[in-house]
């Protein structure tokens, strides 16, 4: 899913680099090469720069701070949201488990983790949390081993990191023990054989391993007060295990007369200590204990869950169930979309229908008072009661998010993803400002200087031009039938370049305010796909790098000539410098696998209003970036 991070950001010095790494580049004379996946490139040094060796080379005193995350991932994952006694939601969204108190609006940040998370579980206490990740690839290339944290929700503090080199892929789900006051943790992960562990977690000791089966497992949970007894339930299964020392011993919960169903999706524990399960029927079944003998070799003898009573829950699945402070039952649907509470006799009691444009239900978790909190399949967070119905505390886009634009002279931005979705957002309170959706996914985008309109290219090669205000459509072009990688204005509004996949920069004129664009060249050299571009103040030139690591100059005033002699270009002026090839950012480039995208740099003494912020989208695709610390 895509998902957003903002932080005050100052832009920094050149990177430093060893006397190992000036290896890698050699200078001779008015130029330094460097080498990439064995590809020289050539890089021109300005003729203010007397002794290339004098050049400042110490780490920038700036960190960045990670202020706001935007999104929630609910599409895939399933109860991960709480409401903690601080009066903060906490959820997770890429590598970040975020803690919003949606009264004061304002977030608090956990960074441990190296890569996505994927579950949640709540302590007893409601203070401790552990939240599991998947495995990764850390910034300099090593393996970053799927784990489990466990951390403090008040100081943010890490607490222990438990399973390191024990689960493989990742952590599906996870779960503190109830009856002896969370003392234990039982964790699945993502293997083939989805091996359960139990954990003293305060000791990092691993005390039992088993593994469970080779379809997907979708929840464990300990039971609430026998503290031997775990469950676990997924594709065609639940199973009830008996927790012993360093044994575990599975029983299967047998459906007999009732319908087997194909998926187990939520499981929750009634006051009496029975089982409630919910399934891909809408069916919600109940399991009481009961002493039936089984027969030999086909399990440990003694008591068992059995089926004891089947009541229709939901039209579709039913995806989440919530035990509430009162004995009562919330239980979430998937394609009936309601959110329906069972009194203690197991009777529908109210039920209120999810809006369709939220999507289906994902987690639900009981809030203040009469509230209950819901994650949605399309992202949300919404905060309802059924008398009053739902509000929005959280949202952000469904799919990879590719494009991304600040406003020139308002505290706005706007993001484009795979879902087509275009949201504009306010960078000072945080809020939606306005959404739409196009006809095709959305791949990048850039404000005209006026910030009357803003163009938003696409992966057909069509780009399409809104009013910031009112987001109607003011123009629409098409340039080939690639992919467009982006979207620049020239610094006073007057052209345009499309960079695309096809190898080919277009610029257009453009004229009445951002409102009319006329074609006026192409720009016809590079060999691989456009990757980055920036305009100089005067229009004149631009600067473009390509996905096989070239470094190209276009004289556009001359019909958009590539110049042959770079060495003319040393010394341009550049508006901005977002090229992520080139003499002023090579040093930290020697830091930087190409591959992984670079933080642009704007030379100007007088940057635009939202030059202080930087803002991050990890995109799916690529590997994941890793800047100042804060990984995305």
């Amino acid at each position: 899913g895509g998902r957003l991070m903002a932080g005050t950001y100052t832009p920094p010095t050149i990177l430093p680099f060893s006397p190992l790494q000036r290896q890698k580049q050699l200078r001779k004379g008015n130029h330094i090469k460097m080498f990439m996946r064995g590809r020289p490139i050539t890089m021109f040094i300005p003729s203010d720069v007397e002794n290339y060796e004098d050049v400042r080379t110490e780490l920038p005193s700036e960190r960045l701070k990670l202020e706001w995350v935007y999104g929630y991932r609910g599409r895939d994952c399933r109860a991960n949201i709480y409401l903690l006694p601080t009066g903060e939601i906490v959820y997770f969204v890429a590598s970040v488990v975020v803690l919003f108190n949606y009264e004061e609006r304002t977030q608090r940040h956990y960074l441990g983790h190296t890569d996505c998370v994927k579950c949640l579980a709540i302590h007893p206490d409601k203070i401790r949390i552990a939240t599991g990740q998947i495995a990764g690839v850390d910034k300099d290339g090593r393996a970053v081993q799927p784990h489990v944290r466990v951390w403090d929700s008040v100081s943010l503090s890490t607490l222990q990191v438990v399973g390191l080199g024990t689960f493989e892929r990742g952590v599906g789900s996870l779960a503190f023990s109830k009856a002896d006051s969370g003392q234990h943790l039982s964790v699945i992960d993502d293997s083939n054989d989805h091996m359960l562990t139990v954990w003293d977690w305060q000791k990092k000791s691993k005390i039992a391993e088993i593994k469970t089966t080779n379809e997907v497992v979708l929840a464990v949970e300990f039971h609430h007060t026998d503290p031997n007894t775990i469950v676990t339930c997924g594709k065609s299964h639940i199973f009830f295990w008996t927790w012993s020392g360093n044994l575990l011993a599975r029983k299967q919960g047998i459906f007999g007369k009732y319908e087997k169903p194909k998926f187990i999706q939520c499981l929750a524990f009634l006051t009496n200590g029975d089982i409630l399960t919910g399934d891909s029927g809408g069916v919600l079944l109940v399991w009481s204990r009961s002493s039936a003998e089984t027969p030999s070799g086909k399990g440990p003898r003694g008591e068992s869950f059995q089926i004891s009573r089947q009541v229709k829950g939901h039209e579709g699945s039913v995806f989440c169930v919530c035990e509430m402070r009162s004995g009562t039952l919330l239980t979430g649907g998937g394609k009936d979309r309601k959110i329906i509470l069972w009194d203690h006799e197991l009777r529908a009691d109210r039920d209120i229908e999810v809006p369709d444009q939220y999507g289906t239900i994902r987690a639900v978790s009981e809030g203040k008072g009469d509230e209950f909190l819901v994650g949605t399949s399309r992202n949300f967070i919404l905060r309802g009661t059924f008398n009053d119905g739902f509000q929005v505390e959280v949202q952000g886009h469904t799919d990879e998010l590719w494009g991304l634009a600040s406003h020139p002279s308002r505290g706005m931005f706007l993001t484009c993803a795979q879902d087509r979705l275009v949201l504009a957002w306010s960078s000072e309170d945080h809020s939606l400002q306005w959404s739409r959706t196009l006809e095709e996914h959305g791949h990048c985008a850039d404000f005209h200087p006026s910030g009357a309109v803003v163009a938003i290219g696409t992966h057909s090669g069509k780009w399409y031009v809104l009013d910031a205000e009112t987001t109607d459509l003011v123009a629409i072009h098409t340039d080939g039938n690639e992919q467009l990688s982006l979207l620049r204005f020239s610094v006073d509004g007057g052209l345009l370049a499309v960079g695309s996949h096809d190898n080919f920069i277009y610029l257009y004129t453009v004229s009445e305010n951002g409102r009319k664009y006329s074609r006026y060249g192409k720009c016809t050299g590079h060999s691989s796909y456009i990757t980055h571009l920036d305009w100089s103040p005067d229009n004149n030139f631009i600067m473009s790098n390509s996905g096989d690591y070239e470094i190209l100059y276009w004289d556009v005033p001359n019909g958009c000539k590539l110049i042959r002699n770079r060495s003319e270009c040393k010394d341009i002026d550049w508006a901005t410098y977002t090229c992520v090839l080139g003499y002023h950012v090579f040093a930290s480039k020697l830091k930087t696998p190409f591959q992984q995208p670079m933080e642009p740099r704007n030379p100007s003494e007088t940057p635009r209003p939202l030059q202080q912020w930087i803002l991050w989208s990890r995109v799916m695709t690529q590997p994941r970036p890793v800047m100042k610390g804060f990984p995305l």
